[in-house]
Order: structure tokens, then C-alpha cells, then sequence
């Protein structure tokens, strides 16, 4: 295995023993999603995005490609694609960093510090530009409406299917051994 690839590996081992959930794409090492939450004291703060990741072959010389899965309301961003302004990662990035920079520096700093002189979404740039409360107050919108928890595969109640599906079938199998009693002869 080649130095590159062992600390792409590497890398997205870190990834995953963090507080970030990962979901590699096809078990391969080199695309993923991660759930990403806004950073507190933002209009982003109650969004929650699946962030799609590629690592070309040469990372970590090369940044990596991060597209949002689902709608964020921001100019460096593509409203409809998810593409993340490639400067904003390729300008700052450095084989020094590792992965789990991106979720917690790079793309909090983005959020936090938009440019809206480079924009992939001109409507965000220009209410940005023109109104920032409006602007903050579209962000939070979209977080409502499109970066909720469910969006990104979270289920409200915090129950996993598997669980649901073993208190059903302990409490029928409860209610048919209590049928049965019921209907025993004494």
C-alpha cells in the first residue's frame, strides 16, 4: 500500500472514531457521507447536513471534494447541487491537515464566514449583500425546511428500527403465551 493511501485510510479511521457519524459509500475508503451539524452561535445552528465526501487518489496532496446531500441556503455553496466552492477548500488546504479539519474547521469557518464575493449561489450573495437579517433569516428557513435531523437519515425518536422490532415481537409473543393461558384447560 502506497503512503498516500495508508493515511487516506488513516485518516478516515480518525474520521470515524470521532463524534462524527460516517457511512463509507460502497465500503470503499475513498467516498463516504458524514453528518454534519451547523456551529452554534450561527443561523446554521440547527441544521444538520449529510456531507458527501471524495478522496481522489491523491489525497492527501489534493483536497477533498465535499458536496452537501441536502439544501443549505448559503453563497458559497450551490443551492441545488450541494458543490462547495472548490477555493474556499483548495486555497487553505495542506497535505498537514487531516480529514477531520474539514468538519471542524473548514466548513464551520465557511458557514460562519461566507464570501459572498465568489458565489455559487448569487441569491444568497445578493440578500447577503443587501440585507444580512433577511439573509439569517432565509438560512434559518432552510435549516427548518431542509436540514432537519430526518433529512439526514436521524429518526426523531431515537429508536432504531431493530429495537422497535424486538419490543413487537416480545410483547406479541407476551400476548400469544397469555392467549394460550388464557385458553388452557385447568
Amino acid at each position: 500500500m502506497s503512503s498516500p493511501s495508508k493515511r487516506r485510510d488513516m485518516d478516515v479511521m480518525k474520521l470515524m472514531m470521532s463524534d462524527y457519524k460516517v457511512e463509507l459509500v460502497n465500503d470503499g475508503m475513498s467516498e463516504f457521507h458524514v453528518e454534519f451539524h451547523g456551529p452554534k452561535d450561527s443561523p446554521y445552528q440547527e441544521g444538520v447536513w449529510k456531507v458527501h465526501v471524495e478522496l481522489q487518489e491523491s489525497y492527501p496532496y489534493k483536497a477533498p471534494v465535499i458536496n452537501f446531500a441536502n439544501r443549505i441556503f448559503h453563497p458559497n455553496i450551490d443551492e441545488m447541487s450541494g458543490s462547495v466552492c472548490l477555493d474556499v477548500i483548495d486555497q487553505t488546504w495542506s497535505p498537514m491537515f487531516a480529514l477531520i479539519n474539514v468538519f471542524e474547521v473548514f466548513l464551520p469557518q465557511l458557514l460562519l464566514y461566507p464570501n459572498p464575493g465568489h458565489p455559487l449561489n448569487g441569491e444568497a450573495a445578493l440578500l447577503m449583500n443587501k440585507d444580512r437579517d433577511k439573509y439569517e433569516q432565509k438560512v434559518k428557513e432552510h435549516c427548518q425546511k431542509y436540514a432537519r435531523p430526518e433529512d439526514v437519515g436521524i429518526r426523531p425518536d431515537n429508536a432504531s428500527s431493530d429495537d422497535e422490532l424486538s419490543d413487537q415481537d416480545m410483547s406479541s409473543d407476551d400476548d400469544h403465551h397469555h392467549a394460550e393461558m388464557a385458553h388452557a384447560d385447568p
